[in-house]
C-alpha cells in the first residue's frame, strides 16, 4: 500500500503512448519527441494531507514533465500497477471524470 504525506500526489493512468481522438484518428506515440511536450492527464490514486484540492479518483492535467519516472507497486486489489508522483503545484486542471478527448499540442 502506498501512503503519501504533505502535498504529494500519486497518480495512475498517466497519458502516454499511442492515443485515439474522439473522432477515431490515431495519434502515434510522441513520448521523447519535441511535439510530445504537452500537459498530460492522470488519475489520482492517493494524496497527502496538504494536497487539498484533489482527491482519489479525480483526473488531473499536469504540466509537462512534472512527474517522476514510473514505479510499480501492488494496488489495494493486490494487482501490480504503474504509478507516478506528480508535482501538486503543477496541476493545471481537475476533472471528476476522465476527459473524453486527447490534448494535442498546437504550439509547433
Amino acid at each position: 500500500m502506498i501512503e503519501t504525506f504533505g502535498d504529494r500526489v500519486i497518480a495512475t493512468d498517466l497519458e502516454h503512448g499511442e492515443r485515439k481522438t474522439k473522432s477515431g484518428i490515431i495519434l502515434r506515440d510522441d513520448d521523447g519527441k519535441t511535439h510530445g511536450i504537452r500537459a498530460r492527464w492522470a488519475k489520482v490514486h492517493t494524496t497527502g494531507e496538504k494536497a487539498e484540492l484533489v482527491s482519489k479518483g479525480m483526473w488531473v492535467l499536469v504540466e509537462h514533465g512534472r512527474w517522476t519516472h514510473k514505479f510499480r507497486e501492488k494496488d489495494e486489489n493486490n494487482e501490480l500497477k504503474d504509478f507516478w508522483m506528480i508535482e501538486y503545484k503543477s496541476i493545471l486542471a481537475v476533472s471528476d471524470e476522465k476527459p473524453e478527448d486527447v490534448v494535442v499540442n498546437d504550439s509547433i
